[in-house]
């Protein structure tokens, strides 16, 4: 298997979060032409990869970037609130999102970075995310909040 230099990586997928970005982009096959007529060496399959890495999702109207977390102020999760899915408690101090398939990571990020009080942690896979809190009232918060940002 052929390594690829990390710059080469690096470049690519900043071509990756540009293309994105600039809009238009609706298919990873489109994504794949773009690279390539920038000079870039991409199959479908390694751009799937990038897509994953970033952490890129795929809505009904086009990709989502997690990287966009820089521009989005603590507590708007507008662009992250059609992935989530459901909500239960387990016990007293423990809550669990689901999500759509592969977004569990960047729901989880913008929670953590929003630095709520009532939040120890998150750990995520990839259409779940646990959620600790230090009490029962702490959940009691959290579950209120999560309800009124993502309509669950």
């Amino acid at each position: 298997m052929q390594t690829i230099p990390d710059h080469h990586l690096a470049n690519r997928r900043s071509a990756i979060t540009r293309l994105l970005r600039s809009g238009g982009v609706r298919k990873q096959a489109d994504l794949v032409r773009l690279l390539k007529a920038e000079g870039h060496a991409v199959t479908q399959s390694s751009v799937s990869r990038d897509l994953r890495e970033i952490g890129v999702l795929k809505a009904a109207d086009g990709y989502v970037l997690p990287g966009d977390e820089a521009t989005r102020a603590p507590g708007d999760f507008g662009a992250l609130a059609q992935f989530v899915r459901g909500m239960r408690t387990a016990g007293p101090s423990l809550t669990v999102l689901r999500t759509n398939i592969g977004a569990a990571q960047s729901v989880a990020l913008a929670i953590d970075r929003s630095n709520w009080p009532d939040v120890v942690g998150t750990i995520s896979g990839d259409d779940t995310i646990f959620i600790a809190t230090a009490s029962a009232r702490d959940q009691g918060a959290l579950v209120k909040r999560l309800r009124s940002l993502f309509n669950i």
